[in-house]
């Protein structure tokens, strides 16, 4: 039988009988075919006949990449390309699947012309080449030569129309299903179909509606379903009914949330290499295909989804930190401190205490309802009955949950600097945002979550004994010290000015 043994740094795991190798689909698959392959794809790279091409590769399926000017150029670039790789495979005791090529032209111009490719290899040679197919799925997606992704929209408009029309077997307008129960099984398992590979034909200069058209038209179909609705009814009035955004609101809201998210990239990221220079992070600028090489004419005449959220995503003002240090395992708050940290919505009167070393804080937040003006984040510390601060921050275009998280911050900060404190008691009508002050992980408002452990941290390391304690307190309740937060919060009034500060919730 077969063996496999695991080695990591100076660990070597025991042998294991492994007579099937890594399972397929299994997590130490791609892992493993990445590192098998990343020799192979370098000399690939600084072969003299591979020049202007680039080759792909996701775990066992590869993609070789070549433009020029001409398909024939390109079909002989392919040729010389497939035999390098051929030979490094054989090399590397790999073997290429020649049956299972694939070829397929990209072409702006208005020719017809589709010419096949001669591999060179059994059973794509010269007598019988490869012939280009009218469309290509990889990985899931559609392409066609024009990149319109008809055939995408197409294909999966039509799966979630059938999806639907199984459903209705489900339920009747008198039978089955209820209607609530009919909508969370519409959005559940069709609307992830229908937004699969979005990304790739919507943005805001694409020529795209016929494909809302067809998507609109599976919706209304689904809608009729949820309702119960005679066919003749308005297709936007079934939607407001069954609580079904339209197709191209809800398009352009997930676009949006997914321009947002290229904040949460890593510096480092592959796709930051296609940004501008306001957005490419530390690593190096594509040599050819980044919108930092681009002249400004160039840019002006290009859409696409890359140049969509390179703008948008500069309307975020906060700072997120995927790889931050205190968010590792064994290094967070709640992994080395978990026994000193607690969360209590016990009786407010028995957490007052007139010990000098115990400081509890009354925060709140004041988000005006009218758009007007900014949120405003509140602190108010006592100790031993006097009032030792207080501050109030603007804190900008945030949601009730982030200015919420920046007084708690606010508040525990200037706490755990003063030389007597032992114990903080918190007071607030958030412990959602209490909860979230203290994880360090990717999320809206990050960075006062890691200025709360950072400080919490130190503070916990420089004597024994000494904890925190979050207490929830009701608004409704108006009690002593935190409505004193709240009064002192709903004071001041500052209007939203050009360029707030906005947090990624906000947005």
């Amino acid at each position: 039988g077969r063996s496999t043994q695991y080695a990591w740094g100076d660990f070597i795991s025991d042998l294991r009988q492994a007579d099937v190798g890594v399972g397929q689909g299994g997590a130490l698959s791609p892992v493993l075919s990445a590192l098998y392959l990343t020799l192979i794809m370098r000399l690939f790279k600084l072969d003299p006949l591979t020049r202007g091409c680039f080759l792909l590769s996701y775990v066992d399926d590869g993609t070789l990449a070549v433009q020029s000017k001409s398909l024939l150029d390109n079909c002989e670039a392919l040729k010389r390309a497939y035999g390098v790789i051929f030979e490094l495979f054989k090399k590397f005791g790999l073997a290429l699947e020649h049956d299972k090529s694939e070829v397929f032209h990209f072409d702006r111009s208005h020719s017809k012309d589709n010419p096949p490719v001669d591999l060179g290899y059994t059973p794509y040679t010269g007598a019988t080449p490869l012939k280009p197919k009218l469309y290509w799925r990889y990985l899931g997606f559609y392409f066609d030569r024009k990149l319109t992704f008809t055939e995408h929209v197409r294909y999966y408009s039509t799966k979630a129309l059938s999806t639907v029309k199984a459903m209705k077997m489900l339920g009747s307008s008198t039978q089955g299903l209820r209607p609530v129960q009919k909508r969370v099984l519409y959005r559940a398992c069709v609307l992830p179909i229908v937004t699969y590979g979005f990304r790739l034909w919507y943005f805001a200069a694409a020529r795209c509606k016929g494909a809302l058209h067809h998507l609109s038209t599976m919706q209304r179909s689904a809608a009729l379903w949820i309702t119960g609705a005679f066919r003749t009814s308005p297709t936007g009035g079934v939607e407001a009914l069954a609580g079904l955004p339209p197709i191209n609101l809800l398009l352009r809201r997930l676009s949006e949330r997914a321009d947002y998210r290229f904040a949460t990239l890593t510096p480092t990221h592959p796709v930051r290499a296609f940004l501008s220079r306001f957005n490419c992070g530390t690593i190096a600028l594509h040599p050819t295909l980044s919108i930092q090489t681009m002249s400004e004419p160039e840019i002006f005449r290009t859409s696409g989804t890359l140049f969509e959220s390179d703008t948008n995503v500069l309307a975020l003002t906060e700072t997120l930190l995927p790889m931050n240090p205190l968010s590792r395992p064994g290094v967070r708050l709640m992994d080395r401190f978990a026994d000193q940290v607690h969360f209590d919505d016990c009786k407010i009167s028995h957490k007052i205490s007139e010990n000098i070393g115990t400081y509890y804080a009354g925060t709140d937040a004041s988000l005006p309802l009218s758009g007007r003006y900014q949120a405003i984040a509140a602190s108010i510390l006592f100790s031993g009955g006097v009032e030792r601060w207080h501050a109030r921050h603007v804190a900008g275009k945030v949601t009730a949950p982030d200015a919420e998280l920046y007084a708690i911050r606010s508040a525990i900060v200037n706490a755990t600097s003063r030389d007597d404190c032992t114990d903080i008691f918190i007071f607030t009508d958030s412990m959602a945002s209490a909860r979230r002050a203290v994880d360090p992980s990717i999320h809206s408002g990050q960075g006062h979550s890691v200025a709360v452990c950072e400080a919490l941290q130190n503070w916990f390391t420089r004597k024994d004994g000494q904890s925190i304690t979050f207490v929830y307190v009701p608004s409704r309740l108006q009690w002593d010290l935190h409505y004193k937060a709240h009064e002192y919060a709903t004071e001041l009034k500052v209007a939203m000015g050009p360029r707030p500060a906005t947090s990624f919730d906000s947005l």
